[in-house]
């Protein structure tokens, strides 16, 4: 019975990458349930009994996600491709079902996203995708790297997470306006100041940090100077929904630190983002934690 659920799942983790994969593409009934190998009278009913939404609703949400994106962080693509981009025929139709989901119309959510309203929006995404997504982690991992130091411009981010939409939009358009915005030349970086979800909002606190070889000197966005120190960390690499990076972290605290007999060094937990949405699928995000160690 466990080998035939694995393989049953195994199938339809296939078709949600199958999906991500091929968003620009046709996604019909036919075509996906052909993907998972299932009867196609049946494979509805069969998605949205394991995932709590239909598979048209599913990828609706999927394309519509990509579009947001782009919207927020991509500033140089048209209003009009993005709606192609996500299966519209016209902008007209896309602004239709976009204002009907997020209360706002494309061009106002980039100008000014209502973030929490778009958070509200995706939670039947996320919970469909956290059903088969969840990644077992093991010592093999993880492993110790010597980092070297990396000097960083620091963008603070601090209140509510809901909010961070905002800063990120605000550190993209920086970034851009001095040449900073590809990560394979300029790295970037997420240090967490806080717990992804503290007790009050207003407590959290993230730092958005990307490798320059210059000072910032004085700006109005508020963009200061740093490091990212060397020395040795615990490494853990999280391929796919690297959105949430809070299981992986847990992992490092609970069940690696206490067995491996290493202490932690005065420096909080730290990512560095190695793929990004929408850039790859989201399924092909990369992301590593690094925990420094003494």
């Amino acid at each position: 019975m466990k080998a035939a659920l694995e393989n049953y799942h195994a199938r339809m983790q296939r078709v949600l990458d199958h999906i991500d994969q091929h968003l620009d593409d046709d996604l019909g009934l036919e075509v996906l349930s052909g993907v998972a190998a299932f009867s196609k009278y049946h494979f509805h009913r069969q998605f949205t009994s394991t995932f709590g939404l239909s598979v048209h609703r599913y990828v609706q949400l999927a394309r519509m996600k990509r579009a947001s994106y782009r919207l927020a962080y991509r500033d140089a693509q048209s209003v009009t491709d993005i709606a192609m981009d996500a299966g519209y025929d016209a902008p007209d139709a896309f602004a239709r079902a976009f204002r009907q989901r997020f209360g706002q119309s494309p061009s106002s959510f980039r100008k000014s996203p209502e973030w929490e309203t778009w958070l509200a929006a995706f939670g039947p995404l996320d919970n469909a995708r956290s059903k088969l997504m969840q990644k077992t982690y093991t010592h093999e991992d993880v492993t110790i790297r010597d980092v070297t130091p990396t000097p960083v411009a620091i963008m603070e981010h601090r209140g509510d997470p809901a909010t961070i939409g905002d800063t990120i939009q605000r550190f993209i358009a920086w970034r851009k306006a001095h040449g900073l915005s590809s990560p394979k030349t300029s790295p970037i970086f997420n240090v967490f100041r806080s717990e992804r979800r503290p007790a009050s909002p207003a407590d959290y606190r993230m730092d958005l940090c990307t490798g320059i070889d210059f000072p910032p000197g004085p700006n109005d966005e508020g963009v200061v100077a740093g490091f990212i120190p060397g020395g040795r960390c615990a490494v853990l690499r999280v391929v796919g929904n690297t959105d949430n990076l809070e299981p992986a972290a847990l992992y490092l605290y609970r069940d690696w630190l206490p067995a491996s007999g290493e202490e932690t060094r005065d420096f909080p937990l730290y990512c560095q983002r190695l793929a990004f949405f929408p850039e790859v699928p989201e399924h092909e995000t990369i992301a590593e934690l690094f925990l420094p160690l003494k």
